[in-house]
């Protein structure tokens, strides 16, 4: 029997790398980690999730303040924005938690192998100067940000930024554009509009948020235009030029047409995410990338090489870090010979602007085209977050919540709510649908009043047509 330095190697220490590094660990496995970075915690901790949901609450208090919300439940200040400051609470978050998954590295018994991994044959992978064999290896090498032909990103001049670099401007841009109107787009041109910057968001589609509910999609739109976000929808980007502390966009529309310039402070790109596969010496294992850039892998997250795994967004599937944390735990399960399992269906998508936005389960365009068609096969109830009292008393009227249920069955198909806590509130539609909850078992459920998670009862019973409050 052949032996190695460790029973599990994984590649990456993003959510999806640490968390498998670490169940591993807790399952008598012999493990180590191989990260480049200098800090744990992958894009999600060090420059993605985390700081951006540091500066997307710091903002809201900012706006709050600036804009009269406060004033108008008897609150009355004048904020004096310190952008510095704003910056450092970021920077000490992440700090402390990045230091936390050290500890539990430390706790658990995981060997972090500082540098970049390369594989040499199955077993083995060299990480800087050192060579690491493995019984096992899991790849969870995440994404990175995807490039707009023509356009070149320059974060440290802090004109034209990619995700990362919009977290780092030293001063508020007076005209910003954001190249895509996706789930970060969206979050980190909400934190710049809040600080006062004029903000345009430019989407090649014509809606923003690809994938979500089309209602959610409409009426998102109308909030964030309500908030001040300009939209350019159909639009594609053809260029842009940089001329000292300004950008110059070209731009014309997706189906053709003539070419218009725009001339801001700042562009971010955000167009998507794509898989981090480069380098990492697939072909000494015989492993192919998809035409996505992707490592296919079966249903326990094997690829085709018997004892090489991969997780997260390197793999198909949404690039979300829960559902790199649960098919990390998952992988190293079936690793130890445990059953690890993730239900792919009920994985729920926040975007934590505010209001927030979350989703789990089908949209309503998913749900009649898996019933063939037939939009009679469907039940929705909606219910109007104006309605609700705790949202009526936080001035949070904007929103709403609606429950796609199938019409014979009354099982719940999907989940989609706009509300100041949707996140939140979405946990609970995402366990009911785990446990193939009916519309009338959460319309039936006993919520707390006065809760925003009341309107999620509220378009369960709506969806029988018999909502108390509406």
């Amino acid at each position: 029997m052949a032996e190695y330095d460790y029973d599990v190697l994984v590649i990456g220490a993003g959510p999806g790398g640490y968390v498998a590094a670490i169940r591993a660990a807790q399952l008598g496995l012999k493990t180590a980690c191989a990260e480049g970075r200098e800090t744990l915690g992958g894009t999600c901790l060090n420059v993605g999730c985390i700081p951006s949901k540091a500066m997307l609450h710091a903002s809201e208090f900012f706006d709050a303040a600036a804009n009269g919300e406060m004033a108008e439940m008897g609150v009355e200040v004048k904020p004096k924005l310190n952008l510095d400051k704003m910056h450092a609470q970021r920077i000490d978050a992440v700090d402390g938690l990045t230091k936390g998954i050290e500890f539990l590295f430390k706790k658990n018994k995981v060997d972090w192998k500082k540098g970049y991994a390369t594989f040499q044959d199955a077993h083995t992978v060299k990480v800087g100067d050192e060579t690491v064999t493995a019984k096992d290896i899991i790849i969870a090498t995440g994404s990175s940000v995807t490039p707009l032909p023509g356009v070149d990103v320059d974060n440290d001049k802090q004109v034209v930024v990619d995700s990362t670099g919009a977290l780092e401007l030293a001063t508020v841009p007076k005209k910003m554009v954001v190249i895509g109107g996706g789930v970060i787009g969206l979050e980190l041109g909400s934190v710049w509009r809040r600080l006062g910057s004029e903000v345009t968001c430019i989407e090649f589609l014509d809606e923003i948020l690809p994938g979500l509910d089309g209602d959610i999609r409409k009426e998102s739109r109308k909030i964030f235009k309500k908030q001040g976000i300009d939209f350019k929808l159909g639009t594609k980007v053809t260029g842009v030029a940089v001329k000292g502390k300004t950008a110059t966009l070209t731009m014309e529309p997706a189906a053709g047409g003539d070419t218009e310039t725009m001339d801001v402070d700042c562009v971010l790109v955000s167009i998507g995410r794509r898989p981090n596969t480069d380098g990492l010496g697939l072909d000494a294992i015989g492993l192919e990338t998809n035409k996505r850039g992707q490592i296919e892998i079966d249903h326990d997250f094997r690829t085709k090489i018997d004892n090489v795994w991969a997780i997260g967004d390197c793999v198909p599937g949404p690039m979300l870090a829960h559902k790199a944390e649960d098919e990390g735990i998952a992988c190293a399960e079936n690793i130890a010979g445990e059953t690890g399992i993730v239900n792919h269906e009920v994985i729920p998508n926040v975007v934590y602007t505010l209001p927030e936005i979350a989703g789990v389960g089908l949209t309503t365009e998913e749900a009649i085209e898996k019933m063939g068609g037939d939009k009679k096969a469907i039940k929705v109830g909606k219910f109007p977050m104006m309605a609700n009292s705790r949202a009526k008393t936080n001035h949070e009227p904007d929103g709403f919540v609606k429950v796609i249920a199938e019409a014979e069955s009354d099982r719940v198909l999907g989940v989609w709510a706009i509300a100041s806590v949707a996140g939140t509130m979405i946990a609970q539609a995402a366990q009911a649908m785990e446990f193939g909850a009916t519309s009338e078992d959460i319309a039936y459920t006993c919520h707390a009043h006065p809760t925003h998670s009341e309107a999620m009862k509220e378009a369960a019973m709506a969806v029988q047509g018999k909502p108390i409050h509406m």
